[in-house]
């Protein structure tokens, strides 16, 4: 399949592209910086500025995973705007060339979206699966508004598969990049209280999930994109200093949190029990279902 992806050259697409190309897949790749891109994936890959640039080679499938990085900064009125818009336009943007391609009868068969744990907001000790309903908070209004803004692909023939995405894991990036360098020293602790779940993934068995809804025709609608036993957050913490072999003694009192981060201190102290119930009765199968697992391998590797 010729697939186009969307934040391709990101943690996750760095991880895609080269699985996709072993596969026997073609990827392509929209990126503002074309130059940056080629020097991070596999050589070979079709990159150019933007989506509608593809419309002279209709991609089968798209995998939709362009967006401004939701912890990047404290959560203003103009940043929680770029965090919806950086979503919302390049989603747009995919639907306009399904509509474009629709009329010679080569609109994609597929587009995988990306959305997050954030769908469903705080869920305290609740388990949670696809039907769960969520609570209304800024990040669930995010991730609903690029959900439906996903849904009009479907107009053109398109299926579609929404991943709702926990917290990945891997070597010199995403969640763990930002705190292993406490942890090594010895300073990393859990948040608040500790209690608040933190669905995660390891990034091979996300990338494998992308790859899993692209080529299996039957499945469309939301998938949790996470592993399938999440942890605390003091658990997380005290798993990762084992892994490390140092203390984790230096925990972050939630008031301290609050005032550091604002608003944006709830994707730390709040959570959600999310469970890859969907994926599971479709019959995928996780390299790394266990914290443990992942981090002997992540670890290793760092």
């Amino acid at each position: 399949m010729r697939v186009l992806i969307t934040g391709g050259s990101g943690f996750v697409g760095q991880a895609l592209c080269p699985l996709l190309k072993e596969a026997g897949h073609r990827p392509m790749v929209a990126s503002r910086s074309p130059e940056r891109a080629r020097t991070l994936l596999p050589s070979g890959t079709d990159i150019r500025r933007s989506a509608l640039d593809f419309v002279d080679t209709p991609p089968d499938a798209i995998v939709n995973l362009a967006g401004e990085p939701i912890a990047g900064k404290r959560w203003s009125d103009a940043q929680k705007e770029r965090l919806v818009d950086s979503r919302l336009e390049t989603t747009h943007e995919l639907v306009r060339l399904c509509e474009q391609l629709s009329h010679t009868g080569d609109a994609p068969h597929v587009l995988v979206s990306a959305s997050a744990m954030g769908y469903y907001g705080d869920q305290e000790e609740h388990e949670v699966d696809e039907d769960t309903a969520p609570h209304d908070e800024f990040a669930h209004r995010l991730c609903r508004r690029w959900e439906e803004a996903a849904q009009g692909v479907t107009e053109f023939g398109t299926r579609l598969a929404i991943l709702r995405i926990g917290l990945v894991l891997d070597a010199h990036g995403g969640t763990l990049q930002k705190m292993l360098p406490a942890f090594r020293l010895g300073l990393g602790g859990r948040l608040g209280h500790g209690e608040q779940f933190m669905p995660w993934v390891h990034r091979h068995d996300l990338v494998r999930m992308i790859a899993f809804l692209l080529e299996h025709d039957e499945q469309q609608g939301a998938f949790n994109g996470s592993a399938p036993h999440p942890v605390t957050n003091a658990e997380f913490t005290r798993q990762l200093a084992q892994h490390l072999k140092r203390p984790a003694l230096m925990p972050v009192p939630s008031k301290v949190l609050e005032v550091m981060l604002g608003e944006m201190s709830r994707l730390l102290l709040t959570g959600a029990d999310m469970r890859p119930r969907r994926l599971e009765q479709a019959g995928f199968e996780f390299d790394y279902p266990t914290l443990d697992k992942a981090l002997d391998d992540i670890i290793g590797a760092a």
